[in-house]
């Protein structure tokens, strides 16, 4: 026997819907900017009642150009008003939304772009000479270009391409649409991995498992988001849908503090005291940035603020700096781009003001527990289940209403990302603990295999952190003739700073069993960073692979 309740489909349009009829006054602020993309210094405010006329515009001026249901729509863009319009009327249409990110390499974003199939590519002016330096690869791909702006600038693209203006497109349309109804399953957005082996891999999300997952982020197990959260979503919607938070905002009616495309710690503190905002979510690196601002001009940040870390491990010394510094705990989560992303988050157990120093900050080491709609666990090699014991470490295996079941149009990655019974391989190494929190040890690619233990680089990356006068740091291995291999340290040191190796070893030393002290320390300029601010270690390692046995340091 079957229930008797409605059946209404969980589609994106839905969301925007409820914003306009129930939220309408709050919205979206971002900083003014002028062409060049820097900062004016003002800030304007849009609601979800325009928003939501301005989607419906959108809505029918993607009619007008022929965009059917299943089209892929390319956006090069940053955080801001139109590209939160285009998450909506994409999808709503029954299109997918397919987030490029501008900070790959030409040759990925072409591969990317060709890959999909992008019919139209929808593009801010400030990221433009990307398109044009790709354009050959991809030219016989889109039917068209538009510039998010009032106007089409000078480009080398004029005469090759259909080019249009944002606002011209959008200008003559009626500002309401009759948002179709569909299958939930259908999908609405693509976005690929970052692509740090091989090829950039495609995760297409549904309209049903983006509701789901928004329903789970905005909860109190989570980012805790309502009607008085203003929220600064500094990881790119271009990266993995900004974490889900543009749709848990319009769900939860929360104002939405766009940054565009400056990342600055200056530009990001103006945005966050003009805006009142008490919730800040980002990459390490955007954190250190801002940490550093913050140190050089003597700063403080409101009081109140919560915040998020995530795409890498936290690292411990600059989760004690905020909160020492500034009264900011940083939270840490867990996600990936498969998993839509958010696979776990770690909401402190009890009040702050109940929790020691020492305790807030040993609270962020660990990556968080899974909300409802997620499951996780650890295996051994043979595929076995561990213990949930906080010792037993294994690789992270996970499934759920919002992870990944096969990567868009890629048979072969398919055949490795599973297990026999199909759960999604992460590729991390974790602990998981009776109450479920999850802690990682380290990517199974990066572990570091010396005379037959293992070496967290993680581990070794965090202490690095600790020392004063260390700014970056990456723990890499290096190929040794009797150990295998042995840990190296590639580290940045901050401006003035006058650490050497020796110190670095003997820092190192206080806290280290001698086996797991690396075998040289070299300092570099800085650090290679992934598309998505990770260090790419896959380069280091490429790099000073043999660097032990050219500098004759494997003798031992």
């Amino acid at each position: 026997m079957l229930g008797l309740m409605q059946d209404h489909p969980l589609l994106i349009s839905t969301l925007l819907q409820h914003a306009a009829t129930n939220h309408a006054k709050t919205g979206i602020l971002s900083l003014d900017r002028d062409a060049s993309g820097a900062s004016l210094g003002t800030v304007t405010h849009t609601n979800y009642a325009e928003l939501a006329k301005r989607a419906a515009k959108l809505a029918n001026a993607l009619d007008r150009l022929g965009i059917q249901r299943g089209d892929r729509i390319g956006t090069l863009a940053w955080n801001d008003q139109r590209h939160f319009e285009l998450y909506y009327a994409i999808s709503g249409i029954g299109a997918i939304c397919h987030t490029l990110n501008p900070r790959l390499f030409p040759e990925q974003l072409t591969y990317i772009i060709r890959h999909a199939e992008d019919r139209w590519i929808f593009v801010d002016p400030t990221i433009l000479l990307a398109l044009e330096k790709i354009f050959d690869g991809i030219k016989d791909v889109p039917a068209g270009i538009v510039i998010m702006a009032d106007r089409v600038p000078e480009t080398k693209l004029a005469g090759q391409i259909q080019l249009l203006a944002y606002d011209d497109l959008i200008a003559a349309e009626a500002d309401t649409y009759d948002w179709p109804i569909f299958d939930e399953n259908t999908a609405s957005s693509l976005c690929y991995t970052s692509g740090t082996t091989g090829n950039s891999k495609g995760v297409l999300y549904s309209h049903r498992s983006t509701i789901l997952h928004t329903w789970a982020i905005a909860s109190a197990e989570a980012i805790a988001m309502h009607r008085g959260t203003t929220l600064l979503p500094i990881v790119p919607m271009f990266h993995a849908n900004a974490w889900g938070t543009i749709y848990a905002a319009t769900m939860t009616g929360t104002t939405l503090a766009m940054p565009g495309p400056r990342l600055d710690g200056q530009s990001l503190y103006e945005l966050i005291t003009s805006s009142n905002t008490n919730y800040i979510g980002g990459v390490p690196t955007i954190w250190m940035g801002l940490l550093e601002y913050l140190r050089k001009s003597g700063n403080k940040l409101p009081a109140g603020m919560r915040g998020i870390a995530g795409g890498s491990a936290l690292p411990p010394a600059l989760s004690e700096a905020f909160w020492k510094e500034q009264g900011l705990r940083i939270d840490h989560g867990w996600g990936m781009t498969e998993l839509s992303p958010v696979g776990a988050y770690n909401m402190p157990a009890k009040p702050l003001t109940q929790m020691s120093d020492d305790e807030i900050i040993a609270g962020t080491a660990k990556q968080g527990r899974p909300p409802y709609g997620v499951a996780l666990k650890i295996i051994d090699d043979d595929g076995n289940e561990l213990p949930r014991d906080g010792k037993a470490v294994g690789e992270l295996v996970v499934r759920g209403s919002w992870v990944t079941s096969g990567y868009y149009k890629d048979d072969e990655a398919n055949k490795t990302a599973f297990t026999h019974d199909g759960w999604f391989r992460t590729g991390d190494v974790s602990t998981i603990d009776e109450d479920g929190f999850i802690e990682l040890v380290d990517r199974v690619k990066d572990l570091i295999k010396t005379g037959g233990e293992w070496i967290s680089s993680i581990d070794l990356e965090n202490l690095a952190l600790t020392i004063p006068g260390i700014r970056e740091a990456a723990a890499i291995p290096a190929r040794h003739k009797k150990w295998d291999e042995r840990p190296l340290i590639i580290a940045v040191r901050d401006e003035g700073a006058e650490i050497d190796a020796d110190g670095v070893r003997d820092y190192l030393a206080k806290t280290l069993s001698k086996w797991m002290l690396p075998d040289a320390v070299i300092f570099v300029h800085e650090l290679p960073h992934t598309a998505t601010g990770k260090i790419m270690k896959r380069t280091l390692r490429d790099e000073y692979a043999d660097y032990l046995e050219k500098h004759n340091l494997d003798q031992s």
